[in-house]
């Protein structure tokens, strides 16, 4: 018997003890909790990773209830801004074309919305969205399938999708995409971040606010421009990214979100991701700001909660329990995930306030749903350590209708090997949407 890198909801019994994955994997039920395996590389892959986030700690609190408010504007179609789309395709500038092999590949940029909302939180890097359009050389006949690809952690410029998944489509199948350069990333990288750590919380906020909007730009380009159908994808926090985008879209659209699951809580909060966070910090900032307790608690609305704001997993929980301050009425009784040593625990209000925080601006039960959800298709990687599908609604359940393929891989693993999964994944949507909507140039 050979228990190895188990998540705080994750055992497998394996019976080789050799392997890093077992030959048969046994489901142990422990209560209404069910235990699964992770991958060793993902575990020890990041143990390696310099890179830490939220160095300077969760950010302004007028910030962050200024992201909060635009981001519930934001998470209804009904409700979302829309004036920024009039005439904004005259804003976009190409600024080069060239040719690679069987591609035309223009670069470009225009302002990003958020700075008409925003303006005092948008640092000058990332006041423009900046793109790149890998285009068929000879387009095909008939309809003109386009991607649009967000990027994952750390996927700075336009490289790396470029040639892992922008010319492979074209060679493949001729399909289009727009790569979308991430705020705080590549040219858009505040001159003091180091790599890709956002200094603040409130910048993966603001991040995804500019993200959302930025998209409908360019999809609403790409539709002027004759192509259709058109999708949304990426990899890890790009496949939340996609998400939330395809979320604002007013038209069916394609959806492949990959290795990447329903919120951003579970990914900071339990996933090995925690491990890279300064909780020490994120604790002292959240004792000595009384806002966060008051203004900005009040505005945080997560689906994973009960009317008074207690998480609802119903999960097996290690971590000793600390007494809970009495400043903070509403956390008590807070089901907390162990966090894996050698670590230090985070202190159970910051933590609750981190969930909290992650849940009302990227639970995508908090935003409207795709306006297809048979479109989507989700492709998850079964031992994933990076993004845990445990502790959280499962994506299928709010989003009825949608497919899922399963990679027999962790995080690292299915990203460096899976790609060609990825892509077919993209190709069937495509597909599906021209036998769905044959005649309306989605």
């Amino acid at each position: 018997l050979n228990l190895t890198q188990c998540h705080y909801q994750t055992i497998a019994v394996c019976w080789n003890t050799e392997s890093t994955k077992p030959k048969k994997l046994h489901n142990i039920h422990v209560g209404i909790a069910v235990y699964r395996m992770e991958s060793r590389l993902d575990h020890l892959y990041r143990s390696i990773l310099l890179t830490k986030f939220f160095t300077r700690g969760w950010g302004h609190p007028d910030h962050l209830q200024k992201i909060i408010k635009l981001r519930k504007l934001v998470g209804s179609r009904k409700t979302a801004p829309q004036e920024y789309l009039i005439n904004q395709d005259k804003n976009i500038t190409i600024t080069k074309e060239e040719t690679q092999d069987d591609a035309i590949l223009l670069t470009g940029h225009f302002p990003t919305p958020v700075m008409n909302y925003l303006p005092d939180m948008c640092p000058p890097e990332i006041q423009q969205a900046h793109f790149q359009a890998v285009l068929p050389r000879y387009p095909p006949p008939g309809p003109r399938p386009l991607v649009l690809q967000f990027a994952g952690t750390g996927d700075h410029f336009f490289w790396r999708r470029r040639n892992l998944m922008a010319l492979p489509m074209v060679r493949e199948k001729k399909v289009a995409s727009i790569i979308l350069e991430n705020p705080f990333y590549g040219v858009r990288k505040p001159k003091d971040q180091l790599r890709s750590s956002l200094h603040h919380v409130s910048d993966l906020f603001l991040m995804g606010a500019c993200l959302i909007m930025e998209s409908q730009v360019l999809l609403k380009w790409a539709q002027k421009e004759g192509f259709g159908p058109l999708c949304c994808h990426g990899i890890s926090m790009g496949g939340h990214m996609a998400s939330l985008a395809a979320t604002a879209w007013p038209l069916p659209i394609g959806l492949v979100p990959c290795l990447s699951w329903t919120s951003a809580s579970v990914t900071f909060c339990q996933g090995v991701m925690s491990k890279a966070i300064n909780w020490k910090l994120l604790e002292e900032q959240f004792n000595k700001t009384k806002e966060f307790k008051t203004d900005i608690w009040d505005l945080v609305d997560s689906p994973e909660f009960d009317s008074e704001k207690r998480y609802l997993g119903n999960h097996s929980i290690t971590m000793n329990q600390q007494s809970l301050s009495t400043s903070f009425p509403l956390l008590s009784n807070l089901p907390l995930p162990a966090m894996r040593k050698p670590h230090i625990d985070p202190n159970p209000e910051a933590l609750h306030f981190m969930r909290g925080l992650m849940d009302e601006c990227t639970h995508l039960g908090n935003y409207s749903l795709p306006m297809d959800t048979e479109l989507v298709e989700l492709v998850v990687a079964e031992y994933d350590a990076y993004q845990p599908r445990q502790g959280v609604v499962p994506l299928h359940q709010l989003w009825p209708g949608c497919r899922t393929r399963t990679i027999e891989e962790g995080h690292i693993r299915s990203y460096l090997l899976k790609q060609h999964v990825f892509r077919t994944a993209i190709y069937d949507v495509l597909e599906r949407m021209v036998d769905k909507y044959p005649h309306q140039g989605l």
